[in-house]
């Protein structure tokens, strides 16, 4: 009699992103992506596509918003420009996204349209 195994989807990896600062929140931001997203600094090797659960703490706010989004672009270790090791998280197009996208554009204000340099693409 043989065993059946079913192998399902791996469960995707949770990460914790406590952003205290501003000037941190608008170097994580990725504008680009139409839902939002975040770079997250991790030493962990990710694929693209990969699912990731993330947890994200705002500057002067004490609520938690859970995102299940996908890895949308890896920055390997020792890339050029010394650009910090992590990735690029996709939020899903889905309320709770819509909601932390939003309450991030609007504690960035017209920083949006800084030229400043951020860890993002």
């Amino acid at each position: 009699m043989s065993k059946l195994h079913i192998a399902g989807a791996p469960r995707p990896s949770v990460i914790q992103l406590a952003i205290k600062e501003k000037s941190a929140l608008y170097a994580a931001y990725i504008p680009i992506f139409t839902t939002g997203g975040l770079f997250i600094p991790t030493a962990r090797d990710y694929q693209l596509g990969d699912s990731v659960y993330v947890l994200v703490s705002l500057p002067d706010d004490p609520h938690r918003y859970p995102i299940a989004g996908k890895v949308a672009c890896v920055t390997p270790a020792r890339a050029v420009s010394s650009r910090t090791q992590g990735v690029g998280v996709i939020f899903p197009d889905d309320e709770k996204s819509k909601e932390l996208k939003f309450k991030i554009e609007e504690l960035l204000g017209g920083h949006l349209a800084s030229d400043r340099v951020t860890q993002t693409i």
